[in-house]
């Protein structure tokens, strides 16, 4: 039986530094967002997944996967949206069983205001610190990765 194949020092030292940036990356972004739009960067997903689609309306079980989320965790921070005024539920007109969220016109304007600061915020803390390659590199990288944990089934519009 073969043992584990332990990362080298050049690997290591590239898996570090990746989970260290996540998670520098993820935090500032997420303070930021809060700090400028009173927005979680769960708030954000939400909105923005909804205000890409046509009709601005998701299915919860569809939105969920997006998330990556359980439907009963999306289901109690959508409630606290709601009581915000920023989606609202509906029966879903095929299904009796299940719910589609609808972005209100409070939420509309809450994704607009939030996300000219936030594309800031994501370019001057990663994309304007890479070279026009190295964004490159990154997406090709990401989409590689992606596509290998899901089994080439992006779950959302963006991530294209």
């Amino acid at each position: 039986m073969d043992g584990p194949r332990w990362l080298d020092e050049r690997e290591d030292r590239a898996w570090r530094g990746y989970r260290r940036m996540r998670r520098l990356l993820d935090l500032e972004l997420a303070r930021e967002l809060m700090q400028d739009a009173g927005l979680s960067e769960p708030d954000y997903d939400v909105l923005s997944d909804l205000s890409e689609t046509p009709d601005q309306r998701l299915r919860l079980s569809e939105l969920a996967d997006r998330m990556l989320w359980s439907r009963s965790r999306l289901s109690h921070h959508l409630t606290r949206m709601q009581q915000r005024g920023l989606v609202i539920r509906e029966e879903c007109p095929s299904d009796g069983r299940g719910s589609v969220i609808a972005l209100t016109p409070a939420g509309r304007q809450a994704i607009e205001a939030a996300a000219p600061g936030h594309v800031d915020a994501v370019r001057r803390h990663l994309i304007d610190l890479l070279t026009p390659e190295e964004v490159a590199a990154l997406g090709a990288l990401t989409h590689r990765v992606v596509d290998h944990l899901t089994g080439g089934q992006q779950t959302s519009p963006s991530e294209a």
